[in-house]
């Protein structure tokens, strides 16, 4: 007889609703079931399942349960409260590791015995539906387990543990860089028939074999890149203290390589400076912080590798080891290696050289020199039919069967689902997508019911100053529509994120403001206002447009002045900005350049900086538009 992953030492039932148990065993073996001085009977069907069911019961624990069949199984440190099921792309996947240096405080103090995650293993399967997840274990909170946390959900339970005292369960399964087809079952899409002939290749035999078929290397052109590299090659390695610079240029430094005298460039590119190195400093063990770097580097100080990362996304946060540093002159070289788009040092990020007690700013003149060009690697649909760039990770159904569907039959209080910025690129599907999946967890958990959280993308990317289309945007817009659908919330983040980085650090504003969302939809706190103004209607007074909003709470304010982010068009939807007042809870919306306004938008950019509408109990305005 065995067990499912979640039913295991450590974990978080949830309270208040029956409480499913279940396994596997021989056909036909009977077992016996104790939990809290009750003993519960089951027979394993001709499918080897076996499935009981406990009647609800109140927060509280450490229980311990027994389990008693052809085997014993003890499981024990066992609680009941509130299991939140925690899905989506990276930004619920980082972890408070990726935080550490803006919440340290945080996880000294992260002793909270009482929340518990369970991580859920990336795994990924178009063909069939897995009866269990990749293995994983449930984990208390405590200083060295927090890092591993997921920092969104962390922060979100942490919250709702301390407001209600109750036992909080997480389980997050999410995986970066995937869209939301792969999260939806094959019966989720039975209102989406654009996938109809993609879900049917599943099932196609000659399909599956050539997706299954062992990937071929690809040819010469993609030979190990690091024998072709001169800097590696050379007697002298390009790292190394005895090597001196010949035919470098100069760089400055953060910046990408595009912008600075070469193009189209893809390949590796070294960069080396010289810093001066006080006394007080020498021989201490001290940390490189070198920003993000796209894409894949490695770096070296005075000739030794203190770090590498192999993708663009991750902050450099190095340890240089106690010895290493010297008084005086001292080399930091950065191995880059890119394949695609711009490659260099991502501005406005950290880079220094720190002890703790003196910083030494990395920022400025540096030297590059081209290691290695790559030849271009083009992908044909000869190649895709082969196999070589299918994901099922990327594919309807393809987490879904791994990561979801193992989970139904565990009892949750509700969903948080942070996700999108993969489906950007096709951002008018996203909204039926999401009903869609919104609808099928609902379904597969047999609670048309639970509470569902989604976290709107935050401001990412350039800003523009004049009203533009954006899919960002529209993506958003997407998400906002969904709250039509009953027990829905939206925590808007457009003021939470970085410019320049996808994976912004403020992970507690998010969560905290998740954690606002739940206290409303799922404890009952019906007064709370736990978002920023909504988008709820819009009527034209004569050159002017109305806009009125739910959740004003105390009121509506403008953050930090005039009122900013509004466009305003007429039939032909040139917008341009717009003249925004407050006028009680609704916002009157001009322009002397349009003298017929029919539309009106807010905040319609991938990065819509300066966007200023909050209600006073500070919460942001979620973008909307008016147009279609």
């Amino acid at each position: 007889m065995r067990l499912p992953q979640l039913v295991s030492d450590g974990m978080v039932l949830q309270r208040d609703q029956k409480i499913n148990i279940w396994g596997w065993a021989s056909p036909g073996e009977k077992l016996k079931v104790n939990f809290k001085g009750k003993t519960y009977k089951a027979t394993t069907g001709a499918d080897g399942k076996w499935m009981l069911q406990m009647p609800a019961i109140e927060a509280g624990g450490p229980y311990s349960m027994t389990i008693n069949a052809s085997n014993h199984v003890q499981l024990k440190d066992i609680l009941v409260g509130d299991v939140w099921f925690c899905a989506g792309q990276s930004n619920m996947v980082t972890p408070m590791e990726r935080v550490k240096e803006r919440y340290p405080d945080e996880i000294a103090n992260a002793n909270y015995p009482q929340i518990r995650n369970f991580f859920v293993p990336t795994a990924s399967d178009v063909i069939k539906e897995h009866n269990d997840l990749p293995p994983g274990k449930w984990m208390p909170a405590t200083p060295v387990n927090v890092m591993n946390f997921g920092a969104v959900s962390y922060f979100m339970a942490k919250q709702l543990h301390l407001k209600y005292h109750v036992p909080i369960g997480i389980i997050n399964s999410s995986v970066g860089g995937t869209p939301i087809q792969a999260w939806i079952s094959k019966d989720g899409y039975r209102e989406l028939p654009a996938y109809t002939n993609r879900l049917k290749q599943f099932s196609d035999s000659a399909f599956v074999n050539k997706i299954n078929r062992p990937v071929q290397p690809r040819p010469a052109a993609s030979a190990p890149f690091v024998q072709q590299d001169k800097g590696l090659a050379e007697p002298v390695k390009w790292f190394d203290n005895a090597y001196v610079p010949d035919g470098w240029h100069k760089f400055w430094l953060p910046g990408y390589w595009a912008d600075q005298g070469v193009r189209g460039l893809n390949g590796v590119i070294w960069f080396r400076k010289e810093v001066d190195v006080p006394a007080s400093m020498a021989g201490k063990a001290a940390k490189l912080f070198a920003g993000r770097i796209i894409d894949a580097d490695e770096t070296y100080v005075n000739g030794v590798k203190v770090g590498n990362i192999t993708y663009q996304y991750p902050p450099r946060r190095y340890e240089v080891p106690a010895g290493l540093l010297k008084a005086g002159k001292n080399t930091i070289v950065v191995r880059i290696t890119n394949t695609f788009g711009k490659g260099g040092f991502v501005p406005d990020k950290r880079y220094e050289l720190t002890d703790g007690a003196t910083t030494i700013d990395l920022r400025g003149d540096w030297l590059y020199k081209v290691g290695q060009v790559f030849k271009p690697l083009r992908r044909s649909m000869g190649d895709i039919e082969s196999g070589f760039a299918f994901s099922a990770q990327n594919e309807p159904t393809g987490l879904y069967n791994t990561m979801v569907k193992p989970a139904v039959d565990y009892g949750v209080k509700g969903f948080v689902w942070y996700q999108g910025e993969s489906n950007a690129g096709n951002a008018k599907e996203y909204n039926s997508l999401l009903r869609a999946l919104i609808s099928d967890w609902r379904t597969q958990w047999h609670n048309a019911a639970l509470p569902f959280i989604v976290i709107q993308l935050p401001n990412y990317g350039d800003t523009e100053y004049s009203p533009v289309e954006s899919q960002w945007a529209e993506l958003r817009d997407g998400q906002l529509k969904v709250l039509d659908i009953p027990k829905t919330a939206l925590a808007v983040t457009i003021d939470l994120g970085e410019w320049n980085d996808i994976h912004p650090l403020n992970k507690k504003d998010v969560g905290d403001r998740v954690a606002l969302a739940a206290e409303k939809l799922a404890y009952g706190n019906t007064k709370l206002v736990s978002s920023g103004p909504l988008y709820q209607s819009a009527s034209i007074a004569g050159n002017k447009i109305i806009v009125s909003f739910t959740n004003t709470g105390s009121g509506l304010m403008a953050k930090g002045g005039k009122l900013a982010r509004f466009a305003i068009a007429g039939a032909d939807k040139q917008f341009v900005w717009a003249d925004a007042q407050i006028e009680g809870d609704k916002v009157s919306v001009s322009s002397p350049e349009v003298a017929e306004p029919k539309y009106v938008r807010y905040a319609w950019a991938d990065n819509p900086e300066g966007a200023n509408l909050y209600n006073k109990e500070g919460l942001p305005a979620s973008p909307f538009r008016t147009d279609k």
